[in-house]
């Protein structure tokens, strides 16, 4: 459905509105003559911007893929140009079907227009006819839920129902490739479940779905496929727990060089660590590193550190993960300030619905909740099978303690 092909992008960002015009006319018409001189005057007059080099992926129909990086890194550049908004300055993009992409706040509404009145006109520009926009318009109303507002200008809509509205378009016109940016962070909790319900939906109609965001456990749920792009270029791409991973080591290298001087982490298979502050070994007892487990049994897991440099404040965090990257509990456990190597043993009864987890372990330095650096991080380390079914005593994942008190029921008139 998409494919990506020697992909680059190049800014020319001008030093005066004066330059943008008066320079590409004096090159234009000197380069014959003084060719040597025209580069110097262009060099010092223009700053080159690469946003993209050399990116290269294909998407088959019906699939998901992931594009995660740090801000700057060329994300947005990138859908803009596979939505067609923007021209790339080498390399080719094919895209097959209908296209609705959602990339920036309210693109393509008319501030003066109602809501009413831009649902018509992008509905139009996305290629529905008319009768087929009538059928569809009760149900991206009440989607969108923005009340008596569609009948009033879009300039007098607050960012999040611009949104709503925007994005309640885009999913209604049956598209063949959905693109989503970062946009939906703009709506509230209640907005973001059921967007996030209907991709859901249309991924499983076939829609090919193109997802940018740095909601992390979005792209674990509804991407098969991801890249990784720093710089304009993309340096890793897979599945998605393997790209995230990368992305992960990426942003924490950063983070540990700036705040941190003379330490040295690395990426390793299974994570990344600090060196000197690392998990030498996990295992469940007498289980290894896959549990198989019946509800409630009791597990056992042995977690040896190693601590050679001085770190203030350090905690061990266990977490456990659901087969979509979801985080369901976890607990900070404080390690004991040492130097050398010590095991830390963990009792813990698994109370979890069938499924297969993990178990995420996380070293971090931790003055307080705000200001936690993360060290070190596995996620595949080690696995927790349930084979119990136990849907009969409880709805969900895991339990919570309740009472249950019956008694007549005393109705005051």
């Amino acid at each position: 459905m998409i494919r990506v092909s020697n992909l680059s992008k190049t800014y020319l960002i001008w030093r005066t509105p004066f330059s943008r015009l008066f320079v590409p006319l004096v090159v234009r018409l000197l380069r014959p003559f003084f060719p040597q001189y025209c580069h110097a005057l262009f060099s010092r007059e223009c700053q080159s911007i690469r946003a993209l080099e050399s990116v290269d992926f294909c998407i088959e129909e019906g699939n998901s893929l992931g594009i995660i990086g740090l801000n700057g890194s060329g994300k947005s550049t990138l859908l803009q140009i596979i939505a067609g908004t923007l021209q790339p300055t080498s390399g080719s993009v094919e895209v097959k079907g209908r296209v609705a992409a959602l990339l920036e706040l309210g693109s393509g509404f008319d501030p003066e227009f109602s809501g009413r009145e831009n649902i018509y006109i992008n509905a139009s520009i996305l290629g529905l006819t008319r009768a087929e926009i009538d059928a569809r318009y009760d149900a991206i109303v009440a989607f969108a839920d923005i009340g008596d507002f569609i009948d009033r200008p879009v300039k007098t809509y607050s960012s999040g129902m611009m949104v709503r509205l925007a994005f309640a378009v885009q999913v209604h016109v049956d598209p063949d490739v959905l693109i989503v940016d970062e946009a939906l962070s703009v709506g509230d909790a209640r907005f973001q479940a059921k967007a996030l319900n209907k991709i859901e939906e249309i991924l499983k109609r076939g829609t090919t779905l193109l997802f940018v965001g740095h909601d992390l456990s979005a792209v674990r749920s509804f991407c098969n496929q991801a890249i990784l792009l720093d710089k304009g270029q993309v340096i890793k791409s897979g599945l998605p727990d393997d790209v995230i991973a990368d992305y992960l080591f990426l942003v924490q290298k950063d983070r540990i060089a700036e705040l941190s001087n003379g330490l040295d982490v690395a990426r390793n298979e299974k994570g990344f660590a600090v060196h000197g502050f690392d998990v030498v070994q996990a295992r469940f007892r007498e289980m290894g590193q896959h549990a198989t487990l019946a509800f409630n049994q009791s597990l056992i897991l042995d977690v040896d550190i190693v601590m050679t440099i001085d770190v203030a404040s350090p905690e061990l965090i266990v977490d456990i993960i659901d087969n979509r990257g979801m985080q369901l509990t976890g607990k900070r456990i404080t390690i004991p300030r040492f130097n050398g190597e010590k095991r830390v043993s963990i009792n813990m009864a698994c109370g979890f619905q069938k499924g297969i987890y993990r178990v995420r372990l996380r070293l971090v330095n931790a003055p307080s909740i705000e200001q936690t650096l993360l060290m070190s991080r596995y996620d595949d380390l080690l696995s927790i099978e349930m084979i119990e079914d136990v849907r009969d005593r409880f709805t969900g994942l895991f339990p919570i303690p309740m009472t249950i008190d019956w008694s007549s029921a005393d109705r005051v008139d």
